[in-house]
């Protein structure tokens, strides 16, 4: 049973930094993808960034050059972080972050995943 767990959101002026992890604990097929969506206010969700096993990423074009995406992936795959290093935040930065792993089918920032995370909100003001 896969579990994804987010932290690192909270509020930030805008300019500012904010580095998101997402712990994601159980099996997860080794060729996974894990991504970053976000929701904001009244706006469709949307993928920002993604990273496949090989370590080849994917970025939105609104956060291209601003946000970084990394993992750390622990020998027997049982555990796995992912990360979302935000820089240069912008007030249309303000939503929900989710963290999601195994896509399915698709491209890596609209495709359909197996398992999400909670969430976890970021505000710039």
């Amino acid at each position: 049973h896969v579990q994804l767990v987010e932290s690192g959101g909270g509020s930030v002026q805008a300019g500012g930094s904010l580095r998101l992890s997402c712990a994601a604990s159980g099996y997860t097929h080794p060729q996974y993808c894990m991504a970053w969506f976000r929701q904001g206010p009244g706006k469709a969700r949307e993928g920002v960034a993604a990273i496949d096993s090989d370590g080849d990423t994917s970025y939105a074009e609104s956060v291209r050059g601003r946000f970084t995406i990394s993992k750390d992936t622990s020998e027997d795959s049982a555990k796995n972080t992912l990360y979302l290093q935000m820089n240069s935040l912008k007030s249309e930065d303000t939503a929900m972050y989710y963290c999601a792993a195994e896509l399915v089918f698709g491209h890596p920032l609209r495709g359909t995943y197996n398992y999400w995370g909670q969430g976890t909100q970021v505000t710039v003001s």
